[in-house]
């Protein structure tokens, strides 16, 4: 049935727009809690699934439990295909800019360049710790000037109506979440957006307004980054403009290294001590938390992306066509 409505306009025209009911009625039900909801909803399925998996052992409940589990599948798989899984079928972000063109590498080193300046401004003007590393001064600030960018977004990029409701939240799962790469979600049963707060704070505003580009209606991983960019890249807040920078740049340096990785050395070499600082962190913090869970849940996202006409999460390429396209270097 849903592979039928995604082939059609209309159909994704009408999931469009409940979208946006269901957001604004779920925002008004949820916001205010302190907390994500949304989380507490995944531990109580969770708790039903292992208590009807414990009973397929007993031979007396073993049909009446795998019945149950089959229920709970088929409706969790129901309800998130109509409050989000219909959105991946949107019009891509690419057919609405004027330029289509494959990704150049000499373009993205002359972007990369104009981002390692910018990055190195920025970093001068914002807060760091007594170990030097970039900080977080309020949080708060930086989500609510999100929310304000999203209503400037460009027009012919997004027509979708900004929330004017604050709803993004830390994760309760955010010691779980160290371990697997995962830096936030967006939880389409209760619309609200979750971060892990236990970043290096070089991820959290840009994680944050990424999140939030998939409150605003942006399915796909990569144009969500996109449009967290256009969110982040124009701000006058200068947290969440460093952050969306380091980014950009660190995703143009991933796109070169394959085909001039002495260009992306010659990058890291001229970092500002403070961005060398705030790089080392990443790295220290990412190494600390390698294992076989991070390994796990790269395979089973990149496989969900895929699944969703994505490209997965080992290549930033679309995130790359979106933004050569879009910056004039």
């Amino acid at each position: 049935m849903f592979y039928v409505f995604s082939k059609s306009g209309i159909m994704i025209s009408f999931f469009e727009n409940f979208f946006e009911l269901q957001k604004g009625i779920h925002q008004m039900l949820f916001s205010w809690v302190p907390f994500s909801v949304g989380d507490l909803l995944y531990i109580i399925l969770g708790a039903f699934l292992l208590y009807y998996i414990v009973t397929l052992f007993r031979k007396n409940r073993r049909h009446q439990s795998l019945l149950r589990i089959l229920m709970i599948i088929n409706a969790f798989y129901f309800i998130y295909q109509i409050f989000w899984g219909m959105l991946y079928f949107q019009t891509p972000i690419i057919k609405k800019l004027t330029s289509q063109k494959e990704p150049d590498i000499e373009k993205a080193k002359k972007l990369a360049i104009i981002y390692l300046e910018k990055c190195k401004a920025t970093r001068q003007a914002v807060h760091e710790d007594r170990n030097g590393i970039f900080i977080i001064t309020n949080l708060t600030f930086i989500q609510k000037e999100i929310l304000h960018q999203q209503a400037k977004l460009p027009s012919y990029i997004s027509g979708k109506k900004a929330p004017q409701i604050l709803d993004i939240k830390p994760s309760l799962f955010k010691n779980v979440m160290n371990f697997t790469g995962i830096l936030g979600y967006y939880n389409p049963f209760t619309a609200e957006a979750q971060y892990n707060s236990e970043l290096p704070h070089t991820f959290i505003p840009f994680t944050t307004a990424h999140e939030s580009s998939h409150q605003l209606g942006f399915a796909r991983e990569q144009e969500a980054n996109f449009v967290g960019y256009l969110i982040g890249a124009h701000s006058n807040n200068l947290e969440l403009r460093y952050s969306t920078e380091f980014f950009t740049l660190k995703s143009l340096l991933r796109f070169i290294v394959e085909e001039d990785p002495e260009f992306v050395k010659n990058v890291l070499h001229h970092y500002s001590p403070g961005m060398k600082r705030d790089r080392a962190y990443e790295k220290s913090f990412i190494f600390r938390h390698q294992g076989w869970l991070d390994d796990f849940f790269g395979l089973t996202n990149n496989l969900f992306l895929k699944s969703n006409q994505q490209e997965g999460s080992v290549t930033y390429s679309y995130f790359i066509d979106l933004l050569l396209n879009y910056e004039k270097a």
